[in-house]
């Protein structure tokens, strides 16, 4: 396997895209489906590479999977805190699971957090239903911080998102 954890460039936005919303339309992650609001976000990847840092993994040029690094007081931080580095919407293609995709992005992530004189922690949110990422989590040090689980939509459904934190 030789995968390849780099910056996303502008002409694989659609594809991560694409990629990012299928991840969490097949494995059921949208509260609403096809017409959940958060899938425009999931597809906007212009959006957040112009407020935060987003990576792609490749193999012989073809995007796998990616993920979006939020620095210490970024604007795309939904739970992080003064000092905290955040992961938001990681994804991997189907085709591409099971070959260690997703934790090379995580640990691009923690590399970057670990670089960054200021922080002294990376944290993420994850559904409780995301199994495989709760082990990839672990297995490089996050734990979970149920203090801080919260829910980004009013709902009577109960729809509460996870914190995991990795101290630095």
């Amino acid at each position: 396997m030789d995968i390849l954890i780099r910056r996303v460039k502008p002409a694989e936005y659609t594809t991560l895209g694409e990629i990012t919303a299928q991840a969490y339309l097949q494995d059921g992650l949208l509260a609403f489906g096809e017409s959940d609001w958060y899938l425009a976000e999931l597809k906007d990847v212009a959006k957040r590479a112009a407020a935060a840092e987003v990576l792609v993994a490749t193999e012989n040029d073809t995007v796998l999977g990616g993920v979006t690094f939020v620095p210490s007081g970024g604007p795309m931080a939904d739970l992080a805190r003064p000092g905290e580095a955040e992961i938001r919407m990681l994804a991997v293609a189907r085709p591409a699971r099971g070959r260690g995709v997703g934790e090379a992005l995580v640990r691009a992530c923690v590399e970057r957090a670990k670089a960054t004189d200021a922080c002294t922690a990376l944290v993420l949110c994850t559904q409780p239903a995301m199994h495989t990422a709760h082990r990839v989590y672990e297995r490089l040090g996050f734990t979970r911080a149920p203090g801080r689980d919260w829910n980004p939509i009013p709902s009577d459904e109960g729809f509460t998102l996870l914190t995991y934190q990795l101290t630095l």
